[in-house]
């Protein structure tokens, strides 16, 4: 299954309503890699939603929206999940 940058946006969106969304299709930089050319993502969120969570609650959440589409297509996720007073 190939994921698109624009559905991991979608769903992160409609889940987390954030101020600010990223997400690079990094494919193209993991030639010669496992599933090279697709599924590797670099995501950028900053949302109110991980307002009182820690880095690693906040990748759970993510995680948790992406669930599955982890293995089924997504096969690497890089993640900077921020508040907004992070952000500045």
């Amino acid at each position: 299954m190939v994921i698109s940058a624009e559905e991991i946006a979608q769903r992160l969106q409609d889940a987390l309503q954030p101020t600010h969304l990223v997400v690079d299709d990094e494919g193209s930089l993991h030639v010669g890699h496992a599933n090279a050319g697709t599924g590797h993502f670099r995501v950028q969120i900053v949302a109110d939603y991980f307002c009182g969570h820690d880095r690693v609650a906040r990748h759970r959440i993510v995680y948790a929206i992406l669930r599955d589409l982890i293995g089924a297509g997504v096969h690497a996720l890089s993640l900077e999940t921020l508040t907004p007073e992070e952000f500045l």
